[in-house]
C-alpha cells in the first residue's frame, strides 16, 4: 500500500484526489495513461488504489460474468468491487495493527504457504499458475493474499485468540443441549441396523441371497452384541436410510411399530440389542435406547465429544470475538471512500 506523510492535511489531499478525478475525464487518454492510480479509499494514513481492488476483484469479475448480464451484470460487478474494497479495507486496518505490534510475514512463509497449497492440488508450478491466472489471479496477486491470511492469523493469535477462555460449564451447556435427548413416557427411542435381500437379488437365486443377506446381519448383530459401537455399525453395515444417522430413527410408542418389531423391542432393557427379526425384504435388529418411562437418552458419551464440543465452540467464539474486534478497529479508525 501507498503511504501518506501528511497526516493533518488530509482532508487537502482527498479534495486533490477528487479534482484529480475530475480531470481524467477531461484529458485525453494517452495523458491519462501518465496519471497516478486513482484512490479509491484512505485508511487512517494509507490509500487503496482503484487497481488494487481491480486486481484483488479479478477472479470474481470472472465469475460474475459467466453467469450475468446487462444491468444485472453491472450491478452485480459494483456490489463486488463494493464488497473487494470493504474487504481491502479491514485488510489495512489489520496490517497496520500488526505493524503496530511489530508482527509480520517472512519470505519464507509466504512461499511455504504457497508451497503447501500447490503441492496439496498435485500440479507443477506452470500448471498451477495457469490455473491461477484462469482464475483472475497472478503468482504475485495469490502470494499477497497468502501474506495477508498469514498475518490476519498472527494478529488474531496476538490480540483476539489468547482472550478466549472455554469452560467446563460451557461444554457441559452444550453437551446437554445437543448430545441428550428427553423421551416422554410411552416412548421407546430406538436405533436401527437392516439387510436388504431386495438389492442386486440373483433372481434365480433367492434362497443362496436371503441366506447371504442373513449370515451378514448374524455376524453384525454378534458385533453390536460384543460391545462394538452400534452407531458405528450402522454407518459402516446398514442397508438402510436410516444409516446416515447412525441407525438413529428416533421415538415410537408401542402401536406405531409393526408386530415383529413391538415383539422384538417392547421387553428390552435400555441399553439392550433385539434379536433378529425378519421382514418382507430383510432382517433388521434393534437397540433400545430407553423405554417407557420418561426418560433422558445420552446419544454420546461426555467424554467421546468433550474436545469436539470444546473446538466448537471455540471457533465459534473466535468468529464472534474476530467480528467484534473488526468493528472496533473500524470505529476508531479515519475511514474515507472516494
Amino acid at each position: 500500500m501507498q503511504r501518506l506523510y501528511f497526516i493533518p492535511q488530509i482532508r487537502h489531499y482527498i479534495l486533490q484526489v477528487i479534482l484529480y478525478t475530475v480531470c481524467v475525464f477531461l484529458l485525453p487518454s494517452t495523458a491519462m495513461s501518465e496519471l497516478v492510480d486513482k484512490v479509491v479509499a484512505v485508511v487512517n494514513n494509507d490509500i487503496i488504489t482503484l487497481s488494487e481492488v481491480e486486481e484483488e476483484a479479478a477472479g470474481l469479475y470472472m465469475a460474475i460474468a459467466q453467469n450475468n448480464s446487462g444491468e444485472s451484470l453491472l450491478q452485480a460487478l459494483a456490489k463486488a468491487r463494493a464488497t473487494t474494497l470493504d474487504g481491502l479495507i479491514v485488510r489495512q486496518l489489520i496490517a497496520q495493527k500488526a505493524e503496530e505490534f511489530h508482527v509480520s510475514v517472512s519470505e519464507k512463509e509466504i512461499e511455504d504457504g504457497y508451497e503447501k497449497v500447490r503441492s496439496r492440488s498435485g500440479l507443477s508450478k506452470p500448471a498451477f499458475n495457469e490455473k491461477l491466472e484462469q482464475s483472475g489471479l497472478t503468482e504475485k496477486s495469490y502470494k499477497r493474499n497468502i501474506a495477508a491470511q498469514i498475518l490476519q492469523g498472527k494478529i488474531v493469535s496476538f490480540v483476539v485468540r489468547s482472550k478466549l477462555i472455554i469452560t467446563e460449564p460451557m461444554i457441559l451447556d452444550y453437551y446437554d443441549e445437543h448430545y441428550t435427548y428427553r423421551v416422554e413416557e410411552g416412548n421407546y427411542y430406538l436405533l436401527q441396523i437392516g439387510f436388504s435381500w431386495a438389492n442386486n437379488t440373483d433372481l434365480t437365486k433367492p434362497a443362496e441371497q436371503k441366506e447371504r443377506t442373513r449370515k451378514r446381519a448374524e455376524r453384525v448383530h454378534n458385533l453390536a452384541l460384543n460391545g462394538q459401537d452400534f452407531r458405528m455399525l450402522a454407518k459402516k453395515f446398514s442397508d438402510l436410510p436410516s444409516a446416515s444417522d447412525g441407525g438413529d430413527i428416533g421415538t415410537f410408542t408401542l402401536e406405531e411399530m409393526a408386530p415383529a418389531m413391538r415383539s422384538a423391542v417392547a421387553s428390552l432393557a435400555p441399553g439392550s440389542i433385539s434379536e433378529i427379526i425378519t421382514t418382507d425384504a430383510g432382517y433388521q435388529f434393534f437397540k433400545l435406547l430407553s423405554g417407557d418411562d420418561d426418560a433422558i437418552v445420552i446419544t454420546a458419551s461426555y467424554e467421546e465429544v468433550k474436545e469436539e464440543i470444546k473446538q466448537e465452540l471455540y471457533e465459534k467464539k473466535l468468529k464472534d470475538a474476530y467480528s467484534d474486534w473488526v468493528v472496533e478497529l473500524k470505529e476508531k479508525a479515519y475511514i474515507q471512500k472516494l
